[in-house]
């Protein structure tokens, strides 16, 4: 359970009204998640999972229930692995009052939590022709695409479900002139991008706890996420457009 600070300057709260700083929630969360910081809480409210109050200077101000909010965020990221949306949707339940039962973290082997296997593959694939047939594309327009690394395949010869998306905005963007060769500054890029992201990761992923592990899976969405829209603003800046 989360403990919050009583009022007071020392405390970073407003003695009046009893609102907290950004600081002070960090601290407060932290007891119980070491791993947390402003950046994620910052994340977290991009996302609209909690919706802190703002002084006329732009501060954010916290009440006790945006931290048990944020409890209840986190907790269930780190003891259940639940992608954001499923949260927001449980956290909706809660406040009008329904039960919500969460999925089981496993068993638990020498000490330690183990996730149970989930049902079904553990990534989205799709095969060759499926991925031909979605892109509305022919076998030597994706043999171009590959050898540019737009697109690579599996070992057992599959595709990443997102390959579609990516095959999708080649062609779209292939209809103003721009064709795969242009785009290897791109795949480039979003090399570089992954591999910062999975530089920050690498710590947890090497944990031998398996829920740390597990957690390092969440993190890099959450990273990912992020740098998606730090590219596309620095893409918008550049240009001197705003997208809708």
């Amino acid at each position: 359970m989360l403990q919050t600070p009583s009022g007071g300057a020392g405390h970073g709260t407003t003695a009046t009204d009893g609102l907290m700083s950004i600081g002070t929630v960090l601290n407060v969360l932290r007891e119980e998640f070491p791993e947390v910081t402003i950046s994620k809480i910052r994340f977290l409210e991009s996302e609209g999972l909690i919706e802190p109050q703002r002084t006329p200077s732009g501060y954010r101000k916290f009440t006790v229930g945006d931290v048990e909010r944020l409890g209840h965020v986190l907790r269930m990221q780190r003891d259940h692995y639940l992608p954001l949306k499923v949260i927001r949707e449980h956290l909706d339940a809660m406040e009008r009052g329904e039960a919500v039962a969460l999925p089981a973290v496993g068993r638990q082997r020498d000490g330690e939590a183990v996730l149970e296997p989930l049902e079904g593959p553990t990534a989205a694939r799709i095969g060759k022709d499926e991925l031909l047939a979605a892109a509305e594309i022919g076998e030597e327009q994706l043999k171009e695409w590959e050898s540019y690394g737009l697109l690579t395949p599996m070992p057992d010869g599959s595709y990443d479900a997102e390959a579609v998306t990516v095959a999708s905005l080649v062609v779209e963007l292939g209809r103003f002139g721009i064709e795969p060769r242009h785009l290897r500054a791109m795949k480039a890029a979003a090399d570089r991008e992954a591999g910062l992201v999975d530089q920050v990761v690498a710590p947890l992923k090497r944990h031998r706890n398996p829920q740390t592990r597990a957690h390092a899976e969440a993190r890099t969405k959450e990273l990912a996420a992020l740098t998606v829209k730090l590219h596309a603003a620095l893409v918008q800046t550049a240009l001197g457009v705003r997208l809708p």
